[in-house]
């Protein structure tokens, strides 16, 4: 099963807010650090607050912080809340199911089950499991922002390209193939 980009940056807003408990964390902070529109991450931070896990503060100063102990916040509870389709084939949907198979098919128990377990293990790791290497692997405890505009600027290498010929256009590509066919067909 593959998350959804909402639910990929709701956890990262998650895990920065619980990295950074001694001070209010901006959404500019945020997407900056992981190349994400500000937008996108208001949206997730208003879901974020109405659900009870944020605290939003405006103005100088203002920010966000988390309302629960990171310890207390399950991943499997997020993922749940900001995935909006968990159905994993057609037959999930006895609404819009036109599989013939249905009947007598064991795939969705099967597929069932095996959502289930997937969450199950998600209910077991909390905020706090998941962000605990990353406060305590710099100095300090804190986790240093490093923005993607930086990366950029210190990868000076430049690796050679290797050298393959022009690229040929589509004119080039058509006379290629007609001389081709002209070929064939003399020799048949």
């Amino acid at each position: 099963m593959r998350l959804t980009d909402y639910t990929d940056y709701t956890l990262r807003v998650l895990m920065f807010c619980a990295v950074h408990p001694e001070r209010p964390i901006t959404i500019a902070e945020i997407a900056e650090s992981h190349s994400v529109s500000k937008n996108h991450l208001m949206k997730i931070v208003n879901d974020l607050a109405r659900q009870g896990i944020l605290q939003t503060t405006r103005g100088r100063g203002g920010g966000l912080r988390l309302l629960k102990p990171a310890s207390e916040i399950r991943i499997g509870d997020v993922v749940r809340n900001t995935e909006t389709d968990f159905r994993m084939v057609e037959c999930f949907d006895a609404d819009h199911n036109s599989c013939t198979l249905t009947a007598h098919c064991q795939l969705k128990n099967v597929i069932g089950r095996a959502l289930g377990a997937y969450l199950a293990e998600l209910d077991k790791v909390t905020l706090a499991d998941i962000t605990q290497n990353l406060a305590g692997s710099v100095p300090g405890g804190h986790v240093s922002t490093v923005r993607v505009s930086q990366i950029k600027r210190q990868v000076s290498v430049r690796l050679p390209l290797p050298v393959l010929g022009p690229v040929p256009t589509k004119a080039a590509t058509r006379t290629q193939s007609k001389a081709a066919r002209k070929t064939s067909s003399s020799r048949a």
